[in-house]
């Protein structure tokens, strides 16, 4: 098939790309929102192209999947009048929770009708109120990084993109009483200024934005995963940990419940005991990797690639025939 959706999420796309179609990514000169084109910092396969708005107009596209709502317009105005979930197939993918009136939060294709509504996460199709919209679930994949833990530096990785902008959602005022259990590397987009805005040490909260390739590596160098994410859908950082063979101390809120099992790691809605769990690993970095190990499996047998594809192959084939 030949697939037309917006580069949103890098990180969940990577996935989705390593399918058997050709994927067509709009690009505009200043590579914006709406424009960005192929990823500059993922590993993508030769089969994503990038496409102007002129190119599509013309191009054969068997399904459009999208991600926000204002691509409904951008895709029939680039289409050539084409009108997504009518001339031409369309899944509208939701990566995110509900904001909001929490939980009556109404979906903004909510009872549409010709398009299928997939959910990333059980958690959020429970959440969002998706009226009589055709509404599945569709677990994240991830592409195995391989069993990189070593645990030598004995700190936490944290990984967030806009920690202070994003605040209580990602549980960035958690993190000064968190950093006294175990000193924190933070991995994300505008995490720069991190330690001042929290008024820490650099020693104790670090910051660093890299591209996937060395961020995988960098946190399999650190004891522990920290997750103190208050609200928001599970973040794909978390399931990479695991993958990478990280033991998991996380907030047991939204969709981590699901994705943690026991023995994997330490959930919990108490930051204390998350200190105490991230005490724990420094002290004891057998007890880590042992955990870490069965996370990995975890991982492994949940939010594995081939069921990802095979998830997606079962639901685009439906949605274009």
């Amino acid at each position: 098939m030949n697939i037309l959706l917006w580069h949103v999420h890098g990180s969940w796309t990577t996935a989705f790309v390593q399918g058997p179609h050709t994927y067509l990514v709009p690009v505009l000169p200043d590579r914006g929102p709406d424009g960005r084109g192929r990823a500059r910092t993922f590993d993508w396969p030769h089969t994503v192209r990038e496409v102007t708005p002129e190119q599509l107009r013309e191009e054969p596209v068997d399904v459009v999947l999208l991600q926000r709502p204002e691509e409904f317009a951008l895709a029939e105005r680039w289409l050539g009048g084409r009108r997504p979930g009518r001339d031409v197939p369309a899944v509208y993918l939701e990566h995110n929770a509900p904001d909001g009136d929490v939980p009556d939060t109404r979906h903004p294709c909510a009872d549409r009708a010709g398009l299928t509504l997939v959910h990333v996460t059980h958690f959020n199709r429970l959440f969002w109120d998706s009226g009589r919209a055709r509404a599945e679930v569709i677990e994240h994949g991830v592409v195995d990084p391989g069993h990189l833990y070593t645990g030598r530096l004995a700190r936490a990785a944290v990984v967030v993109n806009e920690p202070v902008r994003r605040g209580r959602y990602t549980g960035t005022d958690l993190l000064p009483a968190l950093s006294e259990a175990a000193p924190l590397d933070v991995f994300g987009m505008r995490a720069e200024n991190l330690a001042s805005h929290l008024r820490l040490p650099e020693e104790r909260c670090r910051a660093r934005d890299l591209p996937q390739r060395e961020l995988h590596t960098e946190m399999a160098r650190r004891r522990l995963y920290l997750h103190p994410v208050r609200w928001t859908s599970l973040g794909l950082s978390l399931l990479e940990a695991m993958h990478l063979g990280m033991p998991v101390v996380a907030l047991a809120t939204t969709e981590a419940v699901e994705a943690v099992p026991a023995g994997a790691g330490t959930l919990s809605t108490r930051p204390e005991v998350l200190a105490a769990a991230a005490r724990r690993y420094l002290e004891e970095p057998e007890a880590a990797a042992e955990d870490g190990a069965r996370a990995r499996q975890a991982a492994l047998e949940r939010y594995g690639l081939k069921r990802f594809l095979d998830d997606w192959e079962r639901v685009l084939t439906e949605v274009r025939s």
